[in-house]
């Protein structure tokens, strides 16, 4: 077998020897362009975006939703550019001053990551006993926690903010970002470290947000040839909630202790109800309202959505709100003057079974402001429509707007069994001896008023990536990849042409090997 001399091609070996250096450093930069981004999969962490929502026009919350950057801690040296910079931030360890300072300065930053305590998550059922100073504990961070909610809830963040739960791998993942910080070396792009990324779509507004509410009625007992309406009590409780991680915000207390509240209120007394004997001479309405963060503006269209005999016949209404946290002492707010016959009637009737039951009830009058679009209690949608009603309350004044409407710090580990029991009671034996039947359930579906606009802020995935440490910026490899390419190319085509150049990049012709 003879090899044809016209196939073999003669190289000097200066020539060759340079080929093969640019071929190396090439092959090098290659190399280093694919591993600057090379990342190792840390972790994966369940994220809750912070609230995004307008009021008149006017935008609040987050408008941002993605992020992709290096992870930081508070251990940052003074100056340093955080643009680019996510700060994992524990509550624990929160400084409300600095992030007061970082919003109302709008200094860049790339976002923010709070972390908060296991007791916050609606999902630990853990029921352990606690010691004083884990008491103690709890209460400054729900202390903490309340002023957080309410910075971030009434400012207008031009960066991404998350929420997560601290566990193990998280709590890894931030001490080698303090270890990292501290020593001067913050993740950039050239000295590794940590990368957060969510990759979540752009929320979207919501149009039309509806509202739902649901009615339970129980007809009272009436007495033979009367011929008049029987005269109805309301019970009723709004079960929406408004905080700064949709997703997180439960509201065990504001407003999950008075749904509670209603619904064994409408178990006992259907069981009253159900027997002739101890039927009462009240109907009895349980109203389930919907927007309760949103000036009741689902308690306002459920009222109108009755006829007028029914509103009339309506002797008094009483709201039950945030009443599962307190030690000795109950509220009653109204709106109508304590003189008023049915007011003193409601009043009297709480202190007397209070004082049985071993605690106080105490009375508070505000009046209603009709200028002001600004709804501070539920009974108040009631007296407007020249209804009387009351709302039962362990808050002493009413809260500023959306605020104290189950937020954050607002869990089941802050609920005290005692007090919901003995509100219950309160409520039940003050009404008189009935108790609950849902003989008829209706749900009423309407929209929320214009006044606010929601946006969709559902739970999202954080990808924690630990970015490997290269010494060349991407750009000036890929400034450095491009020469090369073109010094290369230039020098191929001086040295043995054109052809040889286009025939670097064909597919080898098949060789025929005859054999005999």
């Amino acid at each position: 077998m003879q090899s044809n001399p016209k196939t073999m091609s003669s190289t000097n070996p200066r020539e060759r020897q340079m080929l093969e250096s640019i071929y190396s450093m090439i092959a090098l930069v290659f190399f280093l362009v694919t591993c600057v981004d090379l990342c190792d999969a840390a972790t994966v962490v369940d994220v809750y975006r912070l609230i995004q929502y307008d009021i008149s026009g006017v935008p609040f919350g987050s408008r941002f939703a993605t992020l992709n950057h290096h992870a930081g801690s508070l251990h940052f040296a003074p100056g340093v550019d955080l643009s680019r910079t996510v700060l994992i931030i524990p509550v624990r360890e929160l400084n409300i001053t600095f992030v007061k300072e970082y919003i109302s300065q709008r200094k860049p930053l790339g976002g923010l990551l709070f972390l908060l305590p296991q007791m916050f998550n609606f999902e630990n059922r853990e029921a352990a006993t606690e010691s004083k100073y884990q008491i103690r504990e709890k209460e400054l961070m729900k202390t903490v926690l309340v002023e957080l909610e309410r910075l971030l809830i009434h400012a207008n963040i031009p960066y991404p903010v998350y929420f997560a739960f601290e566990d193990d791998d998280i709590d890894a993942v931030l001490a080698d970002v303090k270890r990292s910080d501290v020593s001067g070396q913050p993740a950039t792009a050239t000295t590794g470290g940590y990368k957060l990324v969510v990759s979540a779509p752009e929320p979207k507004r919501i149009v039309s947000p509806s509202i739902t509410n649901i009615q339970g009625w129980l007809p009272g007992l009436k007495a033979d040839g009367d011929p008049n309406q029987l005269p109805t009590i309301a019970i009723v409780a709004s079960y929406d909630t408004f905080g700064t991680a949709p997703a997180l915000s439960v509201g065990s207390d504001s407003n999950g202790s008075g749904v509670v509240a209603l619904l064994e209120l409408a178990r006992l007394f259907s069981l009253l109800y159900s027997n002739p004997k101890t039927r009462g001479r009240y109907n009895l309405l349980f109203g389930l309202t919907s927007g309760g963060p949103y000036n009741y503006n689902g308690t306002h269209k459920w009222l109108r959505s009755f006829d007028q005999r029914l509103r009339e016949s309506i002797d008094y209404a009483i709201c039950l709100n945030s009443i599962g946290s307190w030690d000795n002492e109950l509220w009653i707010h109204v709106s109508k003057p304590p003189e008023n016959a049915f007011i003193k009637q409601i009043f009297e009737g709480f202190s007397t079974v209070a004082e049985e039951l071993g605690f106080e009830v105490g009375l508070k009058h505000k009046k209603i402001n009709i200028s002001n679009p600004r709804v501070a209690w539920e009974h108040e949608q009631f007296s407007k429509l020249r209804v009387t009603a009351a709302t039962l309350s362990e808050l002493s004044t009413a809260p500023e707007l959306l605020e104290s409407t189950g937020g954050l710090s607002d869990s089941r580990h802050f609920i005290n069994e005692t007090a919901m029991v003995r509100s219950i009671k309160l409520v039940a034996e003050s009404i008189a001896e009935l108790e609950d039947h849902t003989h008829e359930v209706n749900v009423h579906h309407e929209v929320l008023d214009g006044m606010f606009t929601l946006y969709d802020s559902t739970k999202a995935k954080l990808n924690i990536y630990q970015v490997a440490s290269v010494t060349f910026d991407l750009l000036l490899l890929l400034v450095l990849g491009s020469y090369l390419i073109i010094l290369f190319t230039f020098l191929v085509i001086t040295t043995r042409g054109l052809d040889d150049l286009i025939s670097l990049f064909r597919r080898p012709p098949s060789r025929k090997v005859k054999t005999a």
